[in-house]
This record gives C-alpha cells, sequence and structure tokens, in this order.
C-alpha cells in the first residue's frame, strides 16, 4: 500500500515532465484563479460589514422608537378609554374613529396629540402617556370646518428650517385671521386652524399604521364634516368643506427653539434616561 501511494506521484511528475509546455500553461489559470478566489473574498468581506453596519442602525433606530411610552403594553388602550370618557354624546355625538397624530403650531414645534372625529366634533386630546392622564382637550364643531388643506410642507424663502413628509390643516373661519401678535407669540392659541402631521411610530407595525394614516384621517374629516353641515348648517355661512391639495406653510424663520424642541422629540412622551418629559 505505501508503495502504490508512492507510485502515483512518481507517474504525475512523470506527466509533467513529458509535457512541460501543458504544466506552465496549467500554473498561470491557478495563479489568477487564486487572486480572483482572494478578491472574492475580500468584496465579501466588504459585503458583510456592510450588512452588520445597515443592521445595526436598523437596531438603533428600533431603540429609538421603543422609547415612545405610547407603545408601552397597554397604554394606548387606557388612553383611549379615558378620551373616550371624555365625550359628550349630547354635544359630540358618537364616536366615529380614533388616531394618534403629531401636531404642528404656528411655531413648528411637533406636539404628541390622539384625535377623534365624532358626529359633531373634532376632539384633539393632549395625553400623557407616562401618567396616563388627559391634560386638556380642544373641541372643534365639525359644521363650522370649511377647508382642509392637504400637501408637504413649506417655508418662507429666507427661513432655515425644513420639515419632510405630508400633513393636514383643518380651518374652521375663512374670515378670521390670525393676529400680528398671535403670530409671534409661541404660546398663542388663538389660531382659526390647527395642523397635523405623521406620527413618528407609525411604521412600527399595521395597529399603528393605521392609527397614523394621514390619508385615510382626511378622507373620514372630510365626510364627518360634510354630512354635519347637512344636519346642522350653520346661518349665514356657505356650508361645504373643501379639499385643497396644496403646500402647508408655516411661517417660521429661524426656528432654534423648534430645531431643538423636534430633534429630541420634547413634544412626545418618551423615555430619557432617568427622567420622562
Amino acid at each position: 500500500m505505501a508503495d502504490e501511494e508512492e507510485g502515483a506521484p512518481a507517474e504525475d511528475q512523470q506527466g509533467q515532465l513529458s509535457c512541460p509546455s501543458g504544466g506552465s500553461a496549467d500554473s498561470e489559470p491557478a495563479e489568477h484563479r487564486a487572486e480572483e478566489a482572494g478578491e472574492r473574498q475580500a468584496h465579501c468581506g466588504e459585503n458583510d460589514s456592510q450588512r452588520g453596519g445597515l443592521t445595526q442602525d436598523s437596531c438603533l433606530e428600533q431603540f429609538k422608537i421603543r422609547k415612545f411610552f405610547v407603545l408601552r403594553p397597554g397604554s394606548l388602550d387606557q388612553a383611549i378609554k379615558d378620551v373616550e370618557a371624555l365625550v359628550k354624546r349630547e354635544v359630540d355625538g358618537s364616536v366615529c374613529s380614533i388616531w394618534l397624530m403629531a401636531e404642528v403650531d404656528h411655531w413648528n414645534n411637533e406636539k404628541e396629540r390622539l384625535v377623534l372625529i365624532t358626529d359633531n366634533s373634532l376632539l384633539v386630546f393632549k395625553y400623557d402617556f407616562i401618567m396616563l392622564k388627559c391634560e386638556q382637550f380642544q373641541r372643534i364643531q365639525l359644521n363650522f370646518v370649511d377647508r382642509l388643506c392637504h400637501g408637504t410642507f413649506i417655508f418662507p424663502k429666507h427661513s432655515l428650517l425644513q420639515r419632510e413628509g405630508e400633513g393636514i390643516r383643518v380651518f374652521w373661519d375663512r374670515l378670521r385671521e390670525p393676529s400680528f401678535i398671535s403670530r409671534w407669540n409661541p404660546f398663542a392659541t388663538d389660531f382659526p386652524f390647527i395642523t397635523f402631521t405623521h406620527h413618528p411610530v407609525r411604521n412600527v407595525n399595521d395597529t399603528f399604521s393605521a392609527l397614523c394614516d394621514i390619508q385615510k384621517f382626511v378622507e373620514q374629516l372630510r365626510g364627518a364634516a360634510q354630512k354635519a353641515h347637512t344636519v346642522k348648517p350653520v346661518p349665514g355661512r356657505a356650508n361645504g368643506v373643501m379639499l385643497l391639495k396644496q403646500p402647508i406653510h408655516i411661517d417660521t424663520y429661524v426656528g432654534a427653539m423648534s430645531f431643538l424642541g423636534n430633534q429630541n422629540k420634547l413634544g412626545y412622551c418618551m423615555a430619557r434616561g432617568n427622567v420622562g418629559f
């Protein structure tokens, strides 16, 4: 057995010696193939590192999203029960739909909101998902809503701010314009309109995608407002709701406060280390 194993290489060597030209031709492709294999391994290593980076970015984004208290088990269900208890049946009627939105004020500040569309009203709630209590709410009568503006956000020409995504602005008094003082007061609340945009958790799962769907919100709000105009028209006013597909203007130029607030999500109930806001 030992002699046979030793003899096989001898025959191979003889074959190589008898064909010297063929041996040199075979050795070159072998070296070339080795170089290609090395390049492929290096390329695969780069792809793996890229995939690893994408995975880390995705995990970091998921970690940031999970800091919203609205995602904690039971928080949203309790919030819906609490705000539904504040609905006055004799004034608002029955609840038609519930939405999770972000309000954008006239200084471009984002604020977490629960929004209810009822038979007669648009109810906007500021809800504390940390303490599980409603802090304040605003009631807008649907038969006074006259315009819905749906589109992207725009700022003045020389503004330093920008905002991605789409939003919806609800108007309910076309004859009244905000005063100069109100426009420059960051705490003013006497505007005849309110603006909403997507909540940051809209892509977590199908449930939150449905709750944060701007397009469906616009459709249901328009239908409810049209019905309210028909059932309870306002004397001396044109009844009906116009849906305008146009950009939503935010008259803010510098907005340092909104930039810092929105970057740190100060308008949302989130876990912030040992302190929650």
